[in-house]
């Protein structure tokens, strides 16, 4: 059932309408149900795009998408590995999502390994990283 989201020129308010099916939506005449009004403007939300497992790790090897990152800058280093599991789509856990947190408040890697020991299992703790 597609969901749509309007906004209504007549009052400006988001009007968002269920239709019970894409061929409701093609003939629908959709009106604001705030106001009355009948000039509705679809609001186009985010839209998803699918890769390839291989077209990630292309992305995350790409030396362009490194740019900003400085090594020395534990900001820096949180954003870009916050970027690194957004490309893995997958949930990489509590404490990499902690570690993460705590890069992007400024925490220095060394100390967050220190009370993190087991971090990263047989890989090393933050070196790893």
């Amino acid at each position: 059932m597609p969901l749509c989201s309007y906004r209504c020129r007549d009052c400006g308010r988001k009007v968002t309408i269920r239709f019970e099916s894409y061929a409701a939506y093609d003939v629908a005449e959709v009106g604001c149900r705030h106001c009355g009004g009948s000039k509705l403007v679809e609001i186009i939300g985010r839209v998803a795009i699918a890769k390839s497992e291989e077209a990630r790790m292309d992305a995350l090897a790409d030396p362009s998408a490194m740019g900003d990152l400085d090594e020395n800058d534990p900001k820096s280093m949180g954003r870009w590995m916050r970027k690194m599991g957004r490309e893995m789509g997958e949930d990489m856990g509590p404490e990499f999502d902690e570690v993460i947190g705590r890069l992007e408040a400024g925490e220095d890697p060394e100390s967050i390994e220190q009370t993190m020991p087991d971090l990263g299992g047989d890989m090393g703790g933050m070196d790893a990283f």
